[in-house]
């Protein structure tokens, strides 16, 4: 059985599409992409169809993955039965999702990105919206999506077996 992950961010141009590109990348490494699908999207569908930000891809491919085959989708309630685990980007996500869970239950697939990462604290566990900024705030999300993506492969395998069947 595949187990499928979904990563949701506000526009889905930014974050969520780079730890699409990182997940998918560490999941080859580790021999897990044939068990592991991994999608992302936003709970704003005004960049549906578009491209990765081009500050986004840049810093990605400076780091030697590829950015061109993303897309922008748009989240909603079908997402609670096509994934196993919703993960958000920042607290704002992760309320417009488990805002439009189809059922109680289902709001305990949605959880926070930086959940697995080892260096997150309370109070600073988002992932921040780089869209602002410079280059660095974009090289600054890809050096901690990379961080946590590595802790969540590690626990896949776990969290699939861990499943509701």
């Amino acid at each position: 059985m595949t187990y499928r992950v979904a990563l949701v961010c506000l526009g889905n141009i930014c974050r969520s599409p780079m730890a699409h590109v990182v997940l998918d990348e560490r999941l080859a490494r580790a021999g897990l992409d044939d068990r592991v699908e991994v999608a992302s999207s936003g709970t704003g569908g005004w960049h549906e169809g578009e491209s990765m930000d081009r500050r986004a891809a840049a810093v990605l491919r400076d780091a030697g993955y590829d950015p061109s085959r993303h897309r922008a989708r748009t989240f909603s309630t079908d997402w609670y039965a096509e994934h196993d685990l919703l993960l958000a980007m920042d607290h704002s996500n992760l309320a417009d999702m488990v805002d439009q869970a189809p059922t109680v239950a289902q709001q305990s697939q949605v959880r926070l990105f930086r959940e697995f990462d080892p260096l997150a604290r309370e109070g600073d566990d988002e992932v921040p919206d780089p869209w602002y900024g410079g280059a660095d705030g974009f090289r600054d999300v890809l050096a901690m999506i990379e961080r946590t993506t590595d802790a969540l492969v590690e626990q896949l395998p776990d969290l699939a077996r861990a499943r509701p069947h």
